[in-house]
Formats: structure tokens, sequence, C-alpha cells
């Protein structure tokens, strides 16, 4: 099963990394100047931008729910005779993980629709407004110190429990267990990804950083204390992008 999950997280990454099938036609601007121009929203191109995002979340999230893909393997090891539909049952499992993902991904391109026809987003699918960056700063600053934020890391973090007390050995009851699993982990991550439009969707290695930092909050002993750290430098960051969207004002 770990190979399955390397190779879908490896060809994630691979397709970001090809431009996602996006590409922006070019003016001439003179001078040997080109400059990208915008994409009209038709059926075609929002579909498009929806790829792109469930393709996103795949390469973003999972890394971090690996480790509980294989618990399920381990757990269902325990639980069977059989150890043939294993690998079937993790792939349900991940399959309902993803499917909540794919829900967000939906919200999203709509979201990324709203904002460009707004005008709010430059050709790299980052605000193009210095206000609308900072307030997004700080508003992800603030949701890492909720008790929401807590709860749903918290159970990130400690997966095991979850699956020992929810884990459903039937077909449809391992897709819902995963998908159960992934309202959890949008809970805590789900305001982290408007950060993508911080630093632009085409930048991949602001996508990194921030698929980095999902990775880290949920795996690493102090991660729970890193979120802290995160709001804190995300609200300081925001408030200097608010004060620098003023002066320039």
């Amino acid at each position: 099963m770990s190979g399955v999950l390397t190779g879908v997280i490896v060809a994630s990454w691979a397709y970001l990394l090809l431009g996602a099938g996006i590409k922006m036609p070019m003016m001439d601007m003179g001078g040997g100047q080109m400059m990208a121009m915008p994409l009209e929203w038709s059926a075609q191109y929002v579909a498009l931008i929806f790829v792109m995002w469930a393709v996103m979340m795949a390469a973003m999230m999972l890394p971090s729910a690996a480790p509980t893909v294989l618990l399920v393997t381990t757990l269902a090891s325990d639980r069977t005779v059989d150890a043939k539909p294993l690998p079937v049952t993790a792939m349900l499992f991940a399959s309902g993980y993803l499917l909540v993902w794919c829900g967000f991904s939906v919200a999203a391109t709509l979201l990324q629709w709203g904002l460009d026809e707004a005008g709010l987003l430059s050709e790299t699918m980052a605000f193009d407004n210095g206000t609308a960056a900072g307030a997004v700063l700080i508003a992800v600053g603030i949701y890492e110190w909720t008790p929401l934020k807590d709860a749903c890391l918290r159970h990130c973090r400690s997966p095991t429990e979850f699956l020992v007390r929810h884990w459903r050995q039937d077909a449809p009851g391992a897709v819902l267990t995963g998908m159960r699993h992934g309202l959890f982990c949008l809970g805590c991550c789900w305001l982290l990804m408007a950060l993508l439009f911080v630093g632009g969707l085409m930048n991949l290695a602001w996508v990194a950083a921030i698929a980095l930092l999902v990775l880290l909050q949920k795996t690493i002993p102090w991660g729970g204390q890193l979120s802290l750290l995160t709001g804190a430098l995300s609200i300081q960051w925001g408030l200097v992008s608010l004060i620098r969207a003023g002066f320039a004002a």
C-alpha cells in the first residue's frame, strides 16, 4: 500500500510541476515584453481548475495522511484472516478521505472563480491586493489559535484511537471512516489552504511550503506548538501587509 500512496503523491506533484494543464495566453507588449492574459471562465476552464485543486489537495494532504492509511492496513489485518482484501480496504479508506478534499476543491474552484471575476487575482492566481492578502493572513493566524483547530489537529496527530473506536470492516464502512477522518483534517487545514491565494496557486515552492507545514503540524512531537507559532507569525505578517497596503494607497 505504501507503494500505491507514493505513486499517487509523485504523480500528483508531477502533474502540478507540468503546469496542471493550464496554459496562459501571452500578449506581446512591445519591446520584447510579454504579459500573461487571463483565461475566460468557460465550462472547460472550470473543470480544469477543479482538477487542479483536487490533484493539489492529493499532493498536499496524502503525505500527512499516509501513516493513517497504513494504520488501516494493520488494523484490518488484525480483524481478517484473508490478507488479499487489505490493500483494497486501505484504498477505500483513502478514497473516502480524498472525497472530502474533492468536495473542498469544488468550493475552492467556485471561490477562485468569484475572486477572479472581482479582479482580485493576478496571473499567478494570487491576491493582487495587499489588503486582501493581509486580511487572509490574519484570519489564518487567528484560526490557528482556536479550540476547533486544536481539536482537529489533536485528532490528526493521534489517528490510532480514532480508528480503533470507529473502524468498520465492510467496504462502505471503510469509505465512511475515511470521510470522517478527512473531515477532521479539513477542519484542521481548510483555512491554511487560503494561504495559496497569498503566495499564488502557480507558485509550487509556496504550495510545497504549505504542504510541509501541514505535515510537520501533524507528525512532529511539538506540532501543536508549531500551530500556535504559525498563528503568531501569520498575524504579524498580515498586519505588516495591511500597513504596507495602507501606505501604498
